[in-house]
């Protein structure tokens, strides 16, 4: 009877160090990818499709878990119109028709701007690290990087787009190589991956993130880092309706 009990210790031990370790280490990649406090970058978005291809260029600006601003800057049709996320309201500035409009929480899993990124992606509605379980279920090598392999489930009181999400991190520099993401059916929707490893304002990230959709040939969005800064100087009151219209 010890024995068992004494097993049963040990196995719900090497369960909650499994899974404690496994959040360490998605905090760690979510941090080094959205800094630990805030960031502020530069981004070129392709939208690759059978028969078409469009960019678009934006600036973001993020603080904690609470609040992103997103601001296109090209091209010209689509220039000045702003996404915001403050708390747990959402909304967008629309400049050509001069209308700020609130998006609803069953938009999130829309895709932002025609791409293969939700708005959910783009707003960080939900987090990583506060509305998942995670659990470390093996390890594999990606592009030259040996990585745990991380599965990601939604805790039942999160509003949160996803069924479950596969997340690879490598575990030199804690790089996110690659996610695959399941719908409540546990159906591959989308496969993301990292590459072109560079050191931007100090940390090495993956500068080139590819969107591939699962059920979609030929089509998938690429996003190309061209600057970004880490922990920067920003304020909440940075993040308000009204800044929305004077960013440039």
């Amino acid at each position: 009877m010890k024995k068992n009990v004494l097993l049963l210790g040990l196995i719900l031990s090497f369960v909650f160090a499994n899974a404690q370790n496994a959040t360490e280490i998605i905090k760690k990649a979510d941090d080094k990818w959205n800094g630990e406090k805030s960031s502020q970058g530069i981004m070129t978005m392709t939208i690759v499709r059978p028969t078409w291809e469009r960019t678009i260029q934006f600036k973001i600006w993020s603080l904690e878990d609470d609040y992103s601003m997103t601001l296109i800057t090209a091209p010209a049709k689509e220039k000045g119109q702003a996404f915001l996320k403050r708390g747990t309201e959402m909304w967008n500035w629309v400049p050509s028709i001069s209308r700020m409009i609130k998006l609803p929480p069953s938009m999130m899993a829309d895709g932002w701007m025609g791409s293969d990124y939700t708005n959910d992606d783009i707003l960080k509605e939900s987090s990583m690290v506060v509305d998942f379980t995670h659990e470390i279920i093996g390890n594999e090598t990606i592009d030259g990087w040996d990585c745990w392999k991380i599965e990601m489930l939604p805790k039942e009181e999160s509003a949160v787009v996803w069924g479950k999400i596969i997340r690879w991190v490598s575990k030199d520099e804690y790089l996110m190589m690659k996610s695959e993401y399941y719908d409540e059916d546990e159906f591959l929707v989308k496969t993301e991956l990292g590459t072109k490893i560079k050191t931007m304002d100090g940390r090495k990230i993956p500068s080139r993130i590819e969107i591939v959709p699962a059920d979609k040939e030929n089509q998938k969005t690429i996003v190309e880092i061209n600057e970004i800064k880490f922990n920067i100087n920003i304020q909440n009151s940075f993040f308000s309706q009204q800044n929305m219209k004077r960013l440039r």
